[in-house]
């Protein structure tokens, strides 16, 4: 894999040529970022950025009114290869609160895609319909607690929108013990790019060290491998890093988000 060539194609085509994430959001471009704004549950974001140190904080700026005149806090998503260099500082000093970075991960599917290996007592459910949304938002506060209810509730009407209108681009599994849902996983397919993206993966903390989480990596690559996907990318927090890397994902940035609330 050419990691320059694989991350010129990321940006290229998933940053610059984002698609709405939900039937509810708009993707806008302005020559200088790509942002994407919706309804009150949507996610609303800069999502690429090609600014330099002459017009940065302009932009900035723009960005802060434009957000601002809808209401809406909204996160601009940087990445460290992103120009200027000192975009983080900018972003900072604009009134921003930078939230916790993740690594950017990458591998070809074609080295990803195999039979899952799950412990004894565990299987798979395919996520359909709004009863395995529910298990999914269930199986997210198993694993990240309570006070993180809210995100799930967020990412279940996301996804259940995403089944509804754009089936074919979400691909959401619930890794069940028995009648409980201890983990669950989703795959967004960027139709045209060559590339999904893995999101989830958390796992009940009776349940972590057991293979579960790879199990579900593997299970969305044997997907994507039949739906002539080629590369997986993934967010990856410190958890879930070394697990990837272990299983042959390299690291090509880190994206950082900071968050406006006006």
């Amino acid at each position: 894999m050419d990691h320059q060539a694989v991350l010129a194609e990321y940006d290229r085509t998933v940053r610059r040529g984002a698609r709405p994430d939900s039937p509810t959001a708009r993707v806008e471009s302005d020559g200088s970022v790509v942002r994407q704004a919706g309804a009150e549950h949507d996610w609303h974001a800069v999502l690429w950025s090609g600014l330099d140190e002459g017009s940065a904080d302009a932009v900035i700026a723009e960005q802060v009114r434009y957000f601002g005149s809808l209401g809406r806090e909204f996160e601009w998503k940087t990445y460290s290869h992103d120009r200027p260099a000192d975009l983080g500082a900018r972003l900072l000093a604009a009134g921003f609160t930078a939230e916790p970075a993740e690594t950017l991960l990458f591998a070809e599917v074609e080295g990803q895609s195999a039979e899952p290996v799950l412990p004894d007592g565990v299987r798979l459910l395919p996520v359909t319909d709004e009863v395995g949304v529910r298990l999914m938002v269930e199986a997210h506060e198993r694993a990240f607690g309570a006070d993180q209810a809210a995100r799930g509730e967020r990412i279940g009407r996301q996804v259940l929108a995403q089944l509804t209108e754009a089936p074919d681009d979400v691909v959401a599994v619930v890794a069940m013990a028995g009648d409980q849902a201890v983990s669950s996983a989703r795959m967004e397919v960027l139709p045209g790019t060559g590339f999904a993206g893995l999101w989830g993966g958390g796992t009940a903390p009776e349940w972590r060290g057991k293979g579960i989480y790879r199990a579900l990596v593997a299970h969305r690559a044997s997907i994507a491998a039949e739906r002539g996907i080629r590369y997986l990318q993934v967010d990856a927090t410190e958890d879930s890093r070394p697990i990837l890397q272990r299983l042959g994902f390299a690291a090509l940035s880190v994206t950082t988000p900071y968050v406006y609330t006006p």
